[in-house]
């Protein structure tokens, strides 16, 4: 049995206010030639195929167009799509009967029969090549009673016990489907959207933290001893747990950050044989590349100047270090771009940064994120030495920005 496994696509998310849709178009039909070229006999997509619970229309439509080219192309007979942390489960179940008849099996949350999370796999003539224990986010309300004046240290401790029994429960009834097949060696596959301990992640991949406490971590032997490919969505680096070769996590296609553009973006082709999972990582193409440049005002020129010698185009995140207080940065640092293919999609100037946050009038060991937009622009303004007069006039002009960023119809995009 062949499968191909991704997750993590995050449909619809933005970087620094920039649009990605061309990106995910470009991904998806490049897995959709993958598909038709690879022939697996399932696709697997393990979570957060949107970015927020609700998405945007042209997000929703690059999703079903993609399911619509795979099933019409009969290059592969199944496809699962659980729900992660980031997606709405409603949303993904809404047309899942439908779906269901295209053999895309959708789990969006937690099923109320846990049964119904296990899928057997047939081929085009009835024969059963494998048994998915399609296993979604799961929501600390959807798989135990939560206990009144309840302890964290026993919360921790009783939710990671309902997630680990909620894997067993699901795992032994698909063991018992395959004791009851005439070949026993029909592989069990399994999925899942958590964070299992000891994976690896980056400043900027908007990874949220799904379970709180220093108890909530789920290991590599936590997970049913049956299962022979374990498909895992949540973290953005593709990776193995611990020990466990077919225990993956694929990673997310694109970089959703900078910090993400260092590491290779991957899919994962498994041929089980026997129950024994060979594991191919398949790399997945650059569609929009980004850099990010650091240093002090020469340092960063030079960079942007070798960076404009490619002649392509490339989305640029700049971090000023420098002692020197330049107020026109961003000014600057456009002459340098002007006529090139380069996009400064985010300039960070952190020397200007730590005078505010150093500021007398704040609190020692204050954050970035502890002040609003508001206190952040008036201590510019300030530290700018911009006139009095003038001052007025700008904030109410950032302050209808603010609105405008805040009112904007998302899912009209």
């Amino acid at each position: 049995m062949k499968i191909l496994h991704t997750s993590d696509w995050h449909l619809g998310r933005t970087l620094y206010g920039k649009k990605r849709y061309a990106e995910f178009e470009a991904f998806l039909n490049w897995l959709n030639i993958e598909i038709d070229t690879r022939l697996p006999d399932l696709v697997i997509i393990a979570g957060d195929i949107f970015d927020t619970t609700t998405p945007s229309n042209r997000a929703q439509e690059l999703y079903y167009q993609f399911l619509c080219r795979v099933a019409a192309s009969d290059a592969c007979p199944h496809i699962a799509v659980i729900g992660g942390n980031h997606d709405s489960p409603t949303l993904l179940n809404a047309p899942k009967q439908l779906l269901k008849q295209l053999k895309i099996h959708v789990i969006g949350g937690v099923a109320n029969d846990y049964r119904d999370e296990v899928i057997q796999l047939t081929d085009k003539t009835g024969r059963l090549q494998g048994i998915l224990c399609a296993i979604p986010y799961l929501r600390d309300r959807d798989i135990r009673g939560l206990e009144e004046y309840e302890l964290a240290e026993s919360k921790d401790k009783n939710f990671m016990h309902a997630i680990k029994e909620h894997y067993h429960k699901v795992c032994e009834y698909a063991e018992s489907l395959r004791q009851q097949a005439t070949d026993f060696s029909v592989p069990i596959i399994a999925t899942g959207h958590l964070f299992a301990t000891g994976g690896k992640t980056l400043k900027d991949d908007g990874v949220r933290e799904l379970y709180i406490g220093s108890l909530a971590q789920f290991g590599a032997d936590d997970f049913p001893t049956n299962i022979d490919y374990l498909a895992l969505g949540h973290l953005h680096i593709a990776q193995q747990i611990g020990d466990k070769a077919n225990y993956r996590y694929s990673g997310s296609p694109i970089a959703m950050g900078f910090g993400e553009a260092m590491h290779p973006k991957i899919i994962l082709e498994v041929d089980i044989t026997a129950c024994n999972a060979c594991v191919n990582e398949i790399t997945v193409p650059t569609f929009q590349r980004l850099a990010r440049v650091s240093g002090d005002m020469e340092s960063i020129k030079r960079q942007l100047t070798k960076l404009a010698t490619e002649n392509q185009s490339i989305w640029i995140e700049v971090d000023y270090t420098g002692t020197a207080i330049i107020t026109n940065l961003q000014h600057e640092l456009q002459m340098v771009t002007q006529n090139t293919l380069l996009d400064l999609v985010k300039i960070r100037n952190s020397q200007l940064l730590a005078q505010v946050l150093s500021s007398s009038e704040y609190a020692d060991g204050i954050e970035l994120n502890d002040l609003t937009p508001q206190q952040v622009f008036a201590k510019c303004l300030q530290l700018n030495e911009i006139p009095d007069e003038q001052r007025v006039e700008l904030t109410d002009c950032f302050n209808e920005i603010l609105l405008t960023l805040t009112t904007h119809d998302h899912k009209a995009e």
